[in-house]
C-alpha cells in the first residue's frame, strides 16, 4: 500500500505525525506538500494528492487542513476520488465498508494525535464490504 499525503500550513503537524506513524507501521507513503507551516494555499496539495490516487500513483490518500473542509472539497472534485472528512473512527470505518472511500480528510486543529491515529489506523484496516447495495451506490454518485 502506498498513501498519498497533502495538508497546508494548518495541517502540517498532524501531517507530519501521521508520516511518523504510517513509517512506524511500514506503510509507504508519498508527501505532496506542504513543506513547512508557511502560509500555503490548501487546493494546492490537496489536488495533488488526489490526483495520484485517481492516476494510480498511490493506493489511498489522505489530506490535512484547519477543518479538513476546503482540504476534502478540493480532493472531491477530482475524477474518481471519494474523500471522506472523517474526526473519529466509527465515520472512518463506515465510509470504507460503505463507501469504498479512496482518500481520508482530517481537521488538524479539531483532532488530537491519539484519535488521529485510531482514524487513520481503521480508515486503512478497514475493507469495502463489496455488497452489491453498496457498489450500486457507489456507481450512481460516479
Amino acid at each position: 500500500m502506498r498513501v498519498a499525503l497533502g495538508s497546508d500550513h494548518g495541517g502540517f503537524d498532524i501531517k507530519e505525525l501521521i508520516k511518523n506513524h504510517l513509517k512506524e507501521r511500514g506503510i509507504e507513503y508519498k508527501d505532496y506538500g506542504c513543506n513547512d507551516k508557511s502560509s500555503c494555499d490548501y487546493p494546492i496539495y490537496g489536488r495533488a494528492a488526489a490526483e495520484a490516487v485517481a492516476n494510480g500513483e498511490c493506493d489511498t490518500g489522505i489530506v490535512v487542513c484547519t477543518t479538513g473542509i476546503g482540504i476534502s472539497i478540493t480532493a472531491n472534485k477530482v475524477k474518481g476520488i471519494r474523500c471522506a472528512l472523517c474526526s473519529e473512527p466509527l465515520s472512518a470505518k463506515m465510509t470504507r465498508l460503505h463507501n469504498n472511500a479512496n482518500m481520508l480528510a482530517i481537521g488538524g486543529a479539531l483532532t488530537g494525535p491519539n484519535m488521529v491515529y485510531e482514524i487513520v489506523d481503521t480508515f486503512l484496516d478497514t475493507p469495502f464490504s463489496n455488497e452489491e447495495k453498496h457498489i450500486r451506490r457507489i456507481n450512481e454518485i460516479e
